[in-house]
């Protein structure tokens, strides 16, 4: 656990945080469809990994206020990448799922991105690859904690 009392954990919390937010950057620059925010990109990612979901639960999983995701969700079905259901419990909710559209743009995504990253792992000698490799589930779970 790091210690940011000591100066070489807080310097490698720094260069973490650092790294992490330049490669995101660049990241958010390989996008299929430039019409969308990274706000409605992260959404539609949400609902590909975790399935359908009510705007609630969308702007939980989001770190946004409610009435901010009810606008973005009313966006994205504008768009054609979301749809909305009554939810089968609660007919005060919707249930918003991700149309075919979305998934089949979120992979054309996904390929651009990992083919983005692919080059640039392409400079990094064996033993970087292997500590990269390593990382990468520490990297996922801290991006969920």
């Amino acid at each position: 656990m790091p210690d940011l009392t000591h100066d070489d954990d807080a310097a490698a919390v720094n260069d973490l945080r650092s790294a992490v937010m330049r490669l995101s950057r660049r990241l958010k620059h390989q996008r299929v469809d430039e019409s969308l925010s990274p706000t409605e990109m992260s959404v539609l990612g949400t609902l590909s990994r975790c399935g359908s979901a009510t705007p609630g639960e969308l702007a939980r999983k989001e770190h946004v206020q409610p009435p901010s995701m009810t606008r973005i969700v009313a966006l994205l079905e504008a768009k054609g990448l979301v749809s909305l259901e009554p939810h089968p419990e609660d007919r005060r909710q919707k249930v918003v799922t991700q149309t075919e559209q979305a998934e089949s743009m979120l992979e054309q995504s996904r390929r651009k991105r990992n083919a983005f990253l692919a080059g640039l792992a392409e400079e990094l000698d064996d033993d970087e690859w292997a500590k990269l490799k390593a990382a990468a589930p520490v990297l996922e779970k801290l991006a969920h904690l």
